[in-house]
């Protein structure tokens, strides 16, 4: 049994390895939105139309499973990580950096997702998580200090994008769909969503007016629809199910370096003091609550069991 769990975890770790380099990748791209010949909308429609497409064959089998799940838990994963959350963060990037892309997103999840779990599940935060808690904070806190104004805007923007992916993360945790499943409600909904606003002239595209370079499309059509979209996504709802959704933020919180380490030779962000600052604060943070002790939460009687904040034990059904 013990080897069964510690091969179980080993799986969720590599898979959250995969999905940090994935990370990186797609807040750089995120970052060169401006530069190429492709509007967040087109973007959008590649991050989300690609992956619907390569699982299509899954549909059948995904509607199936949709039967007993619960609206709002589907909601959640397809609102989270769908259209508002690329927009938002795709804004965010335009006003910041590559490097506080990487660093805020995945970054602040694990001080959400805690948030949450205590105000909805009312899940007791021990004094190591809420040191945790305060790191990030500061180090959030530090990146706003040692910038301008907009960029501080953009700290905000991304900041509600973070929101937005941890209850994707959390409602990953509560669905019993695969991951296959859950990606798919997640893409088709957004991808036919950001199809219909670029059709009624609701959001700018330069694929609809056929003026988007090829390069582009492919770069873009391989880090966000294949990369992000279907690696990333099995890989990261298979950690958060082998793991737990704390743990796995946890880890994907590590992508700042890669990212920072990325956007040197890419965009020719030079790591300032600041910067650097608040992402040892940050990674440190989040750092905290991997070495948090774990505990098992116990569910009231009548009610469904609560998501526990240092929960690694997989409940819900294997990813095929």
């Amino acid at each position: 049994m013990a080897r069964t769990s510690g091969s179980t975890k080993a799986g969720g770790v590599a898979a959250m390895l995969v999905t940090v380099a994935v990370w990186a990748a797609f807040a750089v791209s995120v970052r060169g939105i401006g530069a190429s010949t492709l509007t967040s909308a087109d973007v959008s429609l590649l991050r989300f139309a690609v992956p619907a497409l390569v699982l299509a064959p899954r549909i059948p089998r995904t509607l199936r499973a949709l039967r007993g799940q619960n609206p709002w838990t589907l909601a959640a994963v397809a609102g989270g990580a769908g259209a508002p959350f690329l927009l938002t963060a795709s804004l965010g990037g335009a006003m910041t950096s590559a490097s506080l892309v990487g660093l805020v997103i995945p970054g602040t999840v694990p001080l959400f997702v805690t948030i949450i779990c205590a105000l909805v599940w009312r899940e007791r935060i021990t004094r190591r998580q809420a040191v945790a808690v305060t790191a990030i904070v500061a180090g959030v806190a530090v990146a706003v200090v040692g910038s301008t104004s907009e960029v501080s805007a953009g700290i905000g923007v991304l900041l509600v994008a973070g929101l937005l992916w941890s209850v994707y993360t959390l409602g990953l945790r509560r669905t019993s769909l695969g991951p296959d499943g859950a990606a798919l409600v997640l893409c088709i909904p957004s991808a036919l969503a950001v199809a219909v606003g670029i059709l009624l002239g609701w959001l700018p595209s330069r694929l609809a007016a056929g003026t988007a370079a090829p390069g582009d499309i492919l770069s873009f059509g391989l880090v966000q629809g294949l990369g992000v979209g279907v690696i990333a996504g099995l890989c990261y709802a298979y950690a958060v199910r082998r793991l737990g959704p704390q743990p796995a933020a946890a880890l994907g919180a590590l992508s700042p370096v890669v990212t920072m380490l990325l956007a040197v030779p890419v965009f020719g962000e030079v790591p300032h003091v600041a910067g650097l600052t608040a992402m040892t604060i940050i990674v440190t943070g989040v750092l905290a609550f991997t070495l948090a002790p774990p505990r098992q939460a116990a569910a009231r009687p009548g009610r469904p069991r609560p998501v526990a904040l240092s929960d690694s034990t997989p409940t819900l059904e294997s990813a095929s």
